[in-house]
């Protein structure tokens, strides 16, 4: 399987990825975890361009095509490996950051990045978590990290609020293999009902 968590900055989503890798591995399934940007070597080194410096560092546009470049080279390299290996692939983001992120808040850009996309990666998880939480809260708990990788963090609570608005939306738009968690609870309650959707 390749499941994939989403959600705002600060949700907690890679404290859920984590969590339910170790409880797959414990019950002897063969998981590899993994995050975007990044999960490769070369997308490494593209996730600094995206999630260090100013906000204003980059146009939506070219955040599209840098995500893609990263997505691609983590999908060749870790990904689709994993997965003909027969291993369970957890990943902290895929293709849904983008079509929310750059594609639906920052410009009507959303058939762009569908179309690169379909190009470029063409696979969707099997199954994808969204933790819904509370944007303010959220943001909070994300720039109070200090992590330094915080250029979206930083561009405000109105971002954040359209994010969340566009990952609702975006449940709504593939309910097949989307499923909303309420992230407003404590991170053992947020991983019962994660282990509750994987079954």
């Amino acid at each position: 399987m390749f499941i994939t968590f989403e959600g705002i900055d600060g949700s907690g989503k890679s404290t859920q990825a984590r969590r339910l890798a170790t409880h797959l591995e414990q019950s002897g399934r063969d998981i590899v975890l993994t995050r975007e940007p990044g999960g490769s070597a070369g997308a490494e080194e593209i996730r600094r361009l995206l999630v260090e410096g100013d906000p204003g560092r980059w146009s939506a546009e070219t955040e599209i095509l840098l995500f893609t470049a990263a997505r691609r080279d983590h999908l060749e390299r870790t990904i689709r490996p994993a997965l003909e290996a027969g291993k369970t692939v957890i990943s902290d983001r895929f293709a849904d950051s983008t079509r929310v992120y750059q594609g639906a808040t920052r410009g009507d850009l959303r058939a762009v990045v569908d179309a690169l996309h379909a190009q470029m990666i063409g696979m969707e998880p099997d199954l994808t978590l969204i933790i819904d939480m509370d944007p303010d809260e959220a943001l909070a708990r994300g720039l109070a990290r200090r992590s330094g990788e915080d250029r979206f963090e930083d561009m405000g609570a109105s971002f954040q609020h359209r994010l969340h608005a566009g990952f609702r939306a975006l449940a709504a738009d593939f309910p097949n293999r989307c499923r909303l968690i309420d992230g407003n609870r404590s991170v053992d309650d947020v991983a019962t009902d994660v282990l509750q959707a994987i079954r």
